[in-house]
């Protein structure tokens, strides 16, 4: 068998964040991979908000909990911005622009990687106050913050933290998330 992809094997939701800026070049990088994500139709549903400067990266740190600290340190913050009418509705519920978004969102991912730097996608954040802050229009949703920056020191981590950012790196074991031919796999209440 092929390996995996090192990017795909090395990534993590790692948390100890330098705050060193990340150049131009690299940033546009990290975007344009995300822009190149398949989609519904090719209708790219995506937007992306790049927040690198320090008067709106502060607008950001607004809309973060206590538990996202960490967050603070970033350099950059990715918004990824979404209207759910811009891609396939299709039946029972599938709207297909949060999948598209998270496809290209993990482009993005990949992509930061590959450039050393590290790419933590959050949802604990209030996006209506991103919205607000940022005058983002309805019916436009705000699905995820992708905090982005260069390994740093993690002497600022709670133990918590710590611990999840120097442990092992922890999945669900195959048989609980793939099958193959027939449905087996057990409900969860």
């Amino acid at each position: 068998m092929t390996a995996l992809l090192p990017e795909i094997e090395c990534r993590r939701a790692n948390r100890a964040l330098s705050d060193k800026p990340v150049p131009a070049d690299v940033r546009q990088r990290i975007l344009t991979a995300a822009t190149l994500a398949p989609s519904c139709f090719n209708n790219q549903p995506w937007r992306f908000m790049a927040v690198t400067a320090p008067a709106a990266l502060e607008k950001i740190h607004q809309a973060l909990p206590g538990a996202n600290y960490w967050v603070k340190k970033a350099p950059m913050v990715v918004a990824v911005v979404t209207r759910p009418e811009e891609d396939c509705q299709l039946s029972d519920r599938r709207d297909y622009a949060l999948f598209d978004c998270g496809l290209a969102t993990q482009n993005l991912v990949l992509q930061a990687v590959k450039e050393g730097v590290f790419a933590h996608p959050i949802a604990g954040f209030d996006p209506l106050k991103v919205k607000e802050l940022f005058q983002i229009p309805d019916p436009y949703i705000v699905i995820t913050l992708v905090a982005i920056g260069y390994p740093g020191d993690d002497s600022h981590l709670t133990e918590k933290h710590l611990k999840l950012e120097t442990g092992p790196r922890v999945r669900k074991g195959e048989s609980e998330v793939i099958c193959h031919d027939a449905w087996e796999i057990e409900a969860v209440d």
